[in-house]
Formats: C-alpha cells, structure tokens, sequence
C-alpha cells in the first residue's frame, strides 16, 4: 500500500470519466496528443513486440499504435489501475501514456514500477499535463475566491513541472531520461465553453482537498469577469493554457550510450536515441 498523500480522488476521477463519455467526450487535446506520440514513436529506429497503454481515456493510442507499424501485440488497458500495474518483470517492451499519469497520486512509485516492467532497452513514451496547464483559470478562481469569501480553496489541480519530472525520470532508474515541454493555447468564447470542455474531458475538479460546499453565485461571476478582464484577446475571447509534459526513459541495458562527463559532450542527447528533438514553445490553436 501507498503512504504517498492522496491528492487526487481516484474514485471521483472513474466517476467523472464515466460522466464523461455518457455526455459526449471532448477529445481534441488528446487526439493532438496522440498524434504526436505517433509522430515521436516513429523517429524511434526500432519495432516493439509487446506493448502497454496506461491510462489513456480513449483509444486514440491505441489506434495510433496500430495504425504505425511498429508495435505488434498491444496489451489490453481497460483493467490496469496505474498506482498497481499487473505485469511481470521484463515483461514489456514499450509502455505508452497519455494524459493520465498526472492524476496518479503515487508517480515515483508508478514510474518504478513501469521500469520493472520494460523488458532491457525496452521504452517508455508518456504525455502528461503539466504544472502551466489552466493557469488563467487557476489565478481568476484565486483572486476571486480571495475577494469574496476571504480565502482560497484548491480548485484545478497541482500538476508537475517539466523539471520535477524530468527528475522522477532518473529516480525511477531509467536510463537517457528525457523531459520536454509544449504548450497550446486554446481560445474560448466564454470561460463556461472552457469549463464545459473541461467536465467532458473528465478533467473537472477530483482533489481530494476540493471544498465540498456549492461554489457561491458572487464568486463565479467574479471569476468570469477577472479572467475576461485578464486574459481575453482583442476579439474578446479567452486565452487558455494547456501545457503537455513529455517523458521517455528506457530499461537499462549494456548497449546504451553511457553518460560523459560533465562538458565533454560530443553528442546531441536527441541523436543518441535516435529521436527528434522538439523545443519548447507555444502554440496557438482553437477548440470546436
């Protein structure tokens, strides 16, 4: 059993996912998601016989991975609980994620044993949200919460950063750990329309800390009017942050590239795995 602190309501999580697909799932973040973990799998010179999606709310992985090329048997997602993964030891040979791991209360103990999992030289590939994801909403409920009631309650959840993660990478023991960042600015007509995506994205509030009483009428109608006050373009629509977190690592094996010493790098990190390298940077883009 876990003694990590509980910070997300894994149960509320299955519950608002459910809900989610009952309303119609929101699906363009992890499409995009998708795609680019496609994209990024298909720079890698090698094929996968048995693969593992963990988490990953919709099958648009899955669709990926079968639509590459490069994967042959991919491991059935539906009943793995990401905090007590089912597989043996050198097991798989790539493990793939998106955008649930951020919602596992234990991730060092996650990632460990992802690692135990992988197969020697064996990969894994996850996109999770990061720590700038909603950070106009986060600052509209705070101010607001604040200037209303005289105190502020958690109300979007405390994601990573890159770095912390690009750290938990090398606790975990697994080897060229490398951690990138992107960011997609969506545009919303209202701050409703974004929180309306965010329930069907089964995104809504899950903290275990959340404040369990009504959210009062005055204090959402402060939200809103500081966050079009704040963060609305000239056309009058709002600005909306989702920061995607990317992380691989491989299971140790003897034919890795052994890290240099400090300063005498002769090689890109990117081209020793083979891989292409993407920086960080904000794109622009809308949702439906």
């Amino acid at each position: 059993m876990s003694s990590s602190p509980a910070i997300f309501d894994r149960s509320l999580l299955r519950a608002r996912q459910q809900r989610a697909r009952a309303l119609g799932p929101e699906t363009f973040l992890i499409d995009r998601v998708a795609d680019e973990l496609g994209e990024r799998l298909s720079a890698v010179l090698r094929q996968f016989e048995r693969a593992a999606d963990l988490g990953t709310p919709t099958d648009a992985v899955r669709r990926v991975l079968a639509a590459g090329g490069k994967v042959g048997t991919i491991v059935d997602r539906v009943a793995i609980d990401e905090e007590a993964l089912p597989f043996a030891d050198n097991s798989l040979d790539l493990v793939v994620s998106a955008l649930s791991l951020q919602f596992v209360n234990d991730l060092p103990g996650t990632l460990i044993q992802i690692r135990r999992a992988l197969k020697p030289d064996g990969l894994l590939l996850a996109a999770l949200i990061g720590g700038d994801t909603l950070t106009e909403l986060r600052e509209s409920f705070a101010q607001a919460e604040s200037e209303i009631e005289g105190g502020v309650s958690p109300r979007v959840a405390p994601f990573a950063d890159v770095r912390e993660l690009g750290a938990l990478l090398q606790r975990a023991g697994l080897a060229l750990p490398v951690a990138d960042s992107d960011r997609l600015t969506v545009r919303y007509p209202t701050v409703f329309a974004l929180m309306r995506d965010l329930r069907r994205m089964g995104a809504a509030n899950m903290l275990s800390e959340r404040r369990r009483t009504p959210l009062k009428r005055a204090t959402l109608a402060k939200m809103t009017e500081i966050y079009a006050r704040r963060f609305a373009d000239a056309d009058g629509r709002l600005r909306a942050t989702f920061e995607i977190v990317w992380l691989s690592g491989w299971a140790p094996h003897e034919s890795q590239q052994k890290p240099l010493k400090p300063g005498a790098a002769a090689q890109r990190l990117a081209d020793a795995l083979g891989s292409q390298e993407i920086s960080t940077g904000e794109k622009a883009g809308e949702s439906n």
